[in-house]
């Protein structure tokens, strides 16, 4: 082989192992990206993890304040027989309650559904 012969061939190989190192190069970057995506993916779910919590936090710090300024009763632990409606021996659990108990049973049924008690209360308010 010449020298002549021997310059092309060197190029060439040149030229070929360059075309055959870019796909693994390519591969590597997008290795690269894929594993920054899921780093980016775990911190969001961390972040949203932590919003769980802080939400679940700022919900029991508002039951606590509700529960306080209501005499620390809510509904459901005046409602003990758990029907959705309060009876008139229920109600005594609750002094305000059972004051305003018969005022507030708008159809005199022995029982005060949420809803008759809202209206009491709005019509209290005015």
């Amino acid at each position: 082989m010449t020298l002549r012969n021997r310059t092309p061939l060197f190029a060439l190989i040149a030229v070929v192992g360059s075309a055959l190192a870019l796909p693994a190069m390519a591969q590597s970057v997008a290795e690269e990206q894929a594993a920054a995506a899921q780093v980016q993916a775990q911190q969001a779910q961390q972040q949203a993890a932590q919003a769980q919590d802080a939400a679940a936090d700022a919900s029991a710090h508002a039951n606590q304040a509700a529960a306080a300024a209501g005499g620390g009763q809510t509904w459901a632990s005046v409602d003990t027989d758990g029907d959705g409606s309060i009876s008139s021996s229920e109600a005594q659990a609750h002094a305000g309650l059972a004051q305003v108990f018969d005022q507030a049973d708008a159809d005199k049924d022995g029982k005060l559904t949420a809803e008759e008690y809202r209206s009491y209360a709005a019509t209290q308010q005015k």
